[in-house]
């Protein structure tokens, strides 16, 4: 079922790149059709997903690279417990958003909706395997997807942009790889198997541990991002089309986030408490530095990039707070925001489409011409800015409850960061919606078609109901936490 999930995208995408030309129209309903069945397969795991069991479930496991001189195997291994399956679940989703919110391309439809399902495969590879080689692999497959994605059909410096996400995803992986070698030959007995190793004492024979720990924190720092190794994603997100910006910031950034708890909470539990406070600080600067540099934007998908900065901080001061109350909120932090930031990217790429600005001194006062629009905005920011009966809200809480009692100084900065939100979420709403209408925009078609319509109308159920009760995603979301909580001591 797992090995189906992963690739079946990357045969859809086969599939779509054979369209002869005269039927590449059919190439975006073919998308729908894949993703919505990915969605469908993976909601009937969430469902069949046993949540008092221990360990994982509907694992799959085969001998891929055995080297028995060095005494190691590398295993094509598959499995889901709690922590990844709340990413499935928030991944082929948002895929299945994306595909609605692209039904409009017209320039080279087919190799744009291959691109996009060879990107579902390398996501979901990386949130299903636990095998550390299996992982890395996963892990670069997305690569060349973004790339061209963003290269061909993004708009303004759309090549420096991709090249710079390149550069810098490229650099992370080749800290990451090394920390993973040096992390499996540091085990005893050496193994890529992340269970074994969770399991296993750790000598740091080949590196000293911290180092381990280090070069592979900056391969998902980089992903997540943290300040200062932010830079390529206000770029990306810019000139990134809608969809790709709401599969990176939806998806790709919580790959880190994912890659923290997994390996560094989860396998490295010693050195993770040795730095803790040091992880809690670089959060702390993240959350009121993102904060800070929306501030000073004009262009509303930089201000949402800078944002997303902002609240990724909040993931890494859930995890640095090595607790089972932190480390939930911390994956909640990254399910809420995926559904809450994509549904932001979604509101601002239906007002390109229509406006063809982005800029917040141009737009004034859509709310009296595009009343649909300006409700799913709204919510969207409220829901940004952490109000309560919203996902944000109570992933917010438990961060802080989390944090609180272990660090206080990064703590309440991460608090005055709210304010700060609250700040920026509000202003951008005031100019944009309710400002006094510019003629410019009277008679500006709102959004009506179903494919708009129907991802808003489901991202939003999905932020509100999780606010209102969020016990059975928390449910889930911890049993994969309490057994990375419980080596944590």
């Amino acid at each position: 079922m797992l090995t189906f999930l992963i690739f079946f995208p990357l045969v859809g995408a086969l599939v779509i790149a054979t369209l002869p030309r005269e039927q590449e129209r059919q190439a975006k309903w073919m998308a729908l059709g894949v993703t919505g069945a990915v969605l469908a397969l993976s909601i009937v795991v969430f469902a069949a997903f046993d949540q008092n069991a221990a360990g994982l479930q509907f694992t799959e496991r085969y001998s891929w690279l055995r080297a028995e001189n060095a005494g190691f195997d590398v295993h094509y291994f598959l499995g889901v417990d709690g922590l990844s399956l709340t990413m499935l679940i928030l991944a082929t989703f948002l895929f299945v958003v994306a595909t609605l919110i692209s039904w409009n391309i017209e320039m080279r439809p087919k190799e744009y909706f291959a691109w996009m399902l060879a990107l579902e495969t390398g996501v979901l590879g990386v949130f299903l395997a636990q095998d550390l080689i299996l992982f890395f692999l996963f892990w670069e497959v997305e690569l060349l997807p973004m790339y061209f994605l963003i290269s061909i059909w993004g708009s303004g410096r759309k090549e420096y942009s991709a090249t710079k996400f390149v550069l810098f995803t490229i650099t992370g992986s080749a800290l990451m790889l090394a920390g993973f070698l040096a992390l499996a030959f540091s085990a005893d007995p050496v193994s890529f198997d992340m269970r074994v190793l969770s399991q296993a004492p750790l000598h740091g024979a080949v590196l000293p541990l911290p180092l381990i720990f280090f070069l592979i924190f900056a391969g998902f720092a980089i992903k997540l991002p943290i300040v200062p190794l932010h830079t390529w994603l206000p770029d990306a997100h810019t000139d990134a089309p809608t969809a790709v910006s709401v599969i990176l910031a939806g998806v790709l950034l919580k790959m880190g986030g994912y890659g923290m708890l997994r390996v560094l909470a989860g396998i490295m539990p010693d050195t993770a408490q040795d730095y803790a406070l040091w992880l809690a600080s670089l959060a702390a600067i993240s959350i009121i530095y993102g904060a800070f540099m929306v501030l000073r934007q004009r262009d509303l998908k930089r201000l949402i990039a800078y944002s997303s900065v902002s609240h990724m901080g909040y993931v890494l001061l859930g995890i640095a707070a090595l607790g089972e109350v932190g480390l939930t909120g911390a994956t909640l932090q990254m399910f809420s925001h995926g559904m809450i930031t994509g549904l932001l990217f979604v509101m601002v790429g239906l007002i390109y489409d229509r406006a063809h600005t982005r800029s917040v001194d141009e737009l004034s006062g859509l709310a009296h011409v595009t009343p649909v629009i300006a409700v799913a905005f709204v919510l969207a920011g409220l829901a940004s800015l952490g109000l309560p009966a919203m996902s944000g809200f109570v992933a917010e809480v438990m961060v802080f409850l989390g944090a609180l009692g272990r660090f206080e100084a990064p703590t309440i900065l991460a608090v005055l960061g709210i304010v700060l939100t609250a700040g920026y979420i509000l202003w951008m709403l005031q100019r944009v919606m309710f400002g006094p209408v510019n003629e410019r925009w009277i008679g500006l078609p709102d959004a009506t078609a179903w494919w708009e319509q129907v991802p808003v109308a489901a991202m939003l159920a999905i932020i509100i109901a999780v606010g209102i009760y969020p016990a059975r995603l928390v449910d889930v979301i911890q049993q994969g936490i309490l057994p990375i909580a419980a080596r944590l001591g």
